[in-house]
């Protein structure tokens, strides 16, 4: 009866995770809610195929790996469609990231119900050369203040000894 027993390899999650880790696209750029996204998605019409392009919020994003999804909300004439589409999918031919949004949460169900102006979200930018400039500058003086305090407390303590 012992010798019916199944026998498990012990490479058996190394061998799914190297199958799925074949299956993962490369191009994915990183994606957060929020992000106004721009999809060229491939549509099967009869035996021709084109892409479509699907362009909304993220509102939500799970799963790991390849079962990773998120789902994007479009609003046209005031007509708002959900889609969700799988991260790693070959259906989805190209994923652009156009503008990322400031939100405070991970799933942004509340704009399924908001219209209009109260549906926007806080855009955030990427900072100017100038202003990358002037917070080096910043760090590079507090470094300077935190050094000299350092070497002044190092010097007042030489001094008491």
């Amino acid at each position: 009866m012992a010798e019916k027993q199944a026998i498990v390899k012990p490479a058996g999650h190394a061998l799914l995770a190297a199958v799925e880790s074949a299956q993962l696209r490369k191009d994915v750029p990183v994606l957060r809610s929020g992000d106004t996204v721009r999809l060229q998605v491939k549509v099967v019409e009869g035996n021709k195929e084109r892409l479509q392009p699907f362009e909304g919020i993220i509102i939500r994003l799970r799963g790991t790996s390849v079962n990773q999804n998120f789902t994007v909300l479009r609003t046209t004439n005031n007509v708002k469609v959900e889609r969700t589409f799988l991260l790693h999918s070959p259906r989805i031919d190209k994923i652009e990231v156009l503008r990322h949004h400031k939100v405070r949460r991970n799933q942004l169900y509340y704009l399924r119900d908001l219209t209009g102006k109260a549906a926007r979200l806080k855009e955030l930018r990427p900072l100017s050369a100038k202003q990358i400039a002037a917070q080096e500058a910043q760090k590079a003086a507090k470094a300077a203040t935190v050094a000299s305090a350092k070497a002044t407390a190092a010097a007042a303590s030489n001094g008491d000894e």
